[in-house]
């Protein structure tokens, strides 16, 4: 599977966002260690802070299916080119990142633009 096969996904994704307050939709698309894709969008909620990003639905979907390893996400929003996960999402896509590392892949113009999840978040907590 290609960056942009998967950009395609996350934007096939956005398109079930639940965004009724913000508008702005957001799809996922995670690649695991196996291989595996699974799709993610975000929902909100009247209680802002029971809102779920796009990431880690994905994430979870990925995590009910048994995979622990994530090797690439690409992540797409028809509202903005360079979409990428908020604070909260870095920390979780850290969780399960894979060993060799995880590369973050959001729309940019015409293109894809790839950043390591490393470079978004230098310095991870970690327990």
């Amino acid at each position: 599977m290609t960056y942009e096969e998967m950009i395609e996904l996350a934007k096939e994704a956005s398109r079930n966002a639940y965004a009724p307050y913000s508008k702005f939709a957001v799809g996922a698309c995670v690649l695991t260690e196996n291989d595996k894709i699974y799709k993610g969008c975000n929902f909100e909620n009247s209680s802002y802070g029971l809102a779920i990003c796009a990431e880690r639905n994905a994430v979870g979907s990925a995590i009910l299916d048994g995979e622990r390893k994530i090797k690439a996400v690409a992540i797409y929003s028809p509202n903005m080119d360079n979409c990428t996960p908020c604070g909260a999402c870095r920390q979780v896509l850290s969780e399960f990142k894979s060993d060799s590392g995880l590369d973050v892949i959001v729309k940019m113009g015409d293109g894809i633009k790839v950043y390591s999840l490393d470079e978004l978040l230098p310095e991870t907590f970690k327990l």
